[in-house]
């Protein structure tokens, strides 16, 4: 297999915390671990990667916007909130040209986490989102919304399972090619 050029950062950052779980995790924090692990995952298969920081560093989302260029695959990692803990589920916001990605990624961390995906198919079209355009998506990046971490079984799951979910993203983005001798 050919390596691949991968852009991988956290939302949020340089003192922007993003959500904040009632127990006092942040999003920022939860998502650039997640982002250091997803990045050695990739590596370890081979693959350039390129992160908004150095390890436990997230920078400002402007330079995130400056890494996209050049990569085959860029994505964002976040962390869902609302006001309703009892709300679920994991989902990728892109451009439809991403969708089959997207949804993969989507479901891959659902099946890990034992979570709904929303949209379709764990698939947001950016014109869909809630947050509307998206300068991440807009230069070609997929946002992953992981978890709600304002539901507390998810992120439970989510602390307990962090490193399974690291794995499902980089062989969603990567997958390891198997040879039989």
């Amino acid at each position: 297999m050919k390596p691949m050029k991968f852009t991988v950062t956290a939302g949020h950052g340089a003192g922007d915390p993003g959500a904040v779980a009632k127990t006092g995790e942040t999003e920022a924090a939860l998502m650039t671990e997640l982002r250091d692990i997803v990045a050695k995952k990739l590596r370890l298969m081979g693959h350039q990667v390129k992160t908004d920081g150095a390890r436990w560093q997230n920078l400002p989302l402007v330079h995130a916007l400056t890494l996209v260029p050049g990569s085959d695959v860029a994505i964002e990692l976040h962390t869902n909130a609302v006001q309703n803990p009892a709300a679920r589920g994991v989902e990728v916001i892109s451009l439809p040209a991403q969708k089959e990605m997207a949804r993969t990624l989507a479901r891959r961390i659902g099946h890990v986490l034992e979570i709904p995906v929303r949209g379709a198919g764990g698939w947001i079209d950016q014109s869909q989102s809630a947050r509307g355009r998206l300068g991440f998506v807009r230069a070609g990046g997929l946002v992953v919304e992981v978890f709600f971490i304002s539901n507390p079984e998810e992120l439970a799951k989510y602390q307990d399972r962090k490193w399974l979910v690291a794995s499902a993203i980089a062989e969603s983005l990567a997958p390891v090619e198997w040879s039989v001798a």
